[in-house]
């Protein structure tokens, strides 16, 4: 296991929008809170469409609004060695999960969580693309990592 307690990778459709977003909140929260030494944190995409592509425009805007920076992410696709390299696998709605424990033949650790579960919800998080509403994504995002943070450092 890595020489970080917590190794967490978030995941969505296209990592340009939600699991981005909550990829830099995540590491926003365990920094000020001066754990970010503790924690390996990362987001990649379930499809193959946005690839090598930047942060959406809205995410990366939103996040700016928080003081947060994106700079440097660019999509990546999730693999199946994932599963082993991380302790969590935090998708953004049902149909990421589902497509996770698809690609990794199973989620035998129980690894793969939706991130709303940490904020006591079954819910998705919306995805912007569709919405066009970043502010609303940035809260359901902020809930749930702060949820997160919270279930992992209580």
């Amino acid at each position: 296991m890595a020489s970080v307690p917590y190794r967490i990778l978030f995941v969505c459709h296209g990592n340009i929008c939600r699991s981005p977003m909550a990829e830099f909140v995540m590491r926003d929260i365990v920094d000020k809170n001066g754990e970010g030494a503790l924690f390996d944190i990362a987001s990649a995409a379930t499809s193959d469409e946005e690839i090598g592509n930047p942060v959406h425009p809205g995410t990366a805007a939103a996040l700016a609004k928080a003081g947060i920076s994106c700079e440097g992410k660019y999509a990546r696709r999730l693999r199946r060695g994932d599963y082993a390299a991380w302790d969590l696998l935090v998708g953004m709605d049902e149909a990421n999960a589902r497509t996770m424990i698809r690609l990794f033949g199973g989620d035998p650790a129980c690894k793969v969580k939706k991130l709303l579960e940490y904020a006591g919800s079954d819910g998705d998080i919306a995805d912007p693309w569709y919405t066009g509403d970043f502010d609303a994504t940035y809260d359901d995002v902020l809930a749930g990592c702060w949820g997160l943070y919270r279930f992992l450092r209580p």
